[in-house]
């Protein structure tokens, strides 16, 4: 079985790099293979705000994410810089700049491309979203 790291580029709501990143992550894994880490980079570091509030008629992406991750324990790893500058903020983050608030969800982490980089060394693939 092949181990992937997939990256998602797009927010969960307005395109659909992020549901199609979702389903091809849950494919996988229910085919036996491993997703090393989800990587959020660009646009995508929206995935992990916990102040989205789809409608009640709407697939919830983010809460689909964050279920992924804690059926599979699947690290969902946002790119600190893209989200910084989106106003996508951790608590750390929050606290480290005098902020009194902060908006990213618990089961996403914080890093860099430095661990992106770590993880394709040891998947078999990068898949892009």
């Amino acid at each position: 079985m092949s181990k992937f790291i997939i990256q998602v580029n797009g927010p969960a709501y307005g395109t659909s790099a992020s549901v199609n990143a979702l389903r091809f992550s849950q494919a996988a894994l229910l085919a036996g293979h491993q997703i090393i880490c989800v990587f959020f980079y660009q646009d995508g570091v929206y995935n992990s705000t916990d102040l989205s509030l789809p409608a009640s008629d709407e697939n919830d992406v983010i809460s689909d994410w964050k279920q992924l991750a804690q059926s599979h324990q699947v690290p969902l790893v946002n790119c600190v810089s893209a989200a910084l500058r989106r106003g996508i903020v951790s608590q750390q983050d929050a606290s480290e700049n005098g902020l009194s608030h902060w908006n990213v969800g618990e089961s996403f982490i914080m890093g860099g491309l430095g661990e992106l980089i770590t993880g394709i060394e040891s998947a078999d693939r990068l898949i892009s979203f």
